[in-house]
């Protein structure tokens, strides 16, 4: 016989499986987002170790000035 615990834990399984294949799309769209996030992360985290281009330097490039 199961304990009140464990019918609750299979109960809660059982519907959070119904809810997530009800909604895959919602799920789909979680899970993309969530990959974009570390990937962002990932992108800024490298960048804050590669070298820095001046302030200074992207002006004149902006301003159409040679170095």
């Amino acid at each position: 016989m199961l304990s009140n615990d464990q019918k609750t834990k299979e109960l809660l399984t059982e519907m959070i499986i119904g809810i997530i294949q009800d909604r895959k799309d919602l799920f789909h769209e979680i899970i993309l987002e969530a990959i974009e996030e570390i990937g962002l992360a990932k992108a800024i985290q490298e960048g804050r170790e590669d070298n820095f281009i001046s302030e200074e330097t992207i002006f004149s490039l902006l301003d159409g000035e040679d170095e």
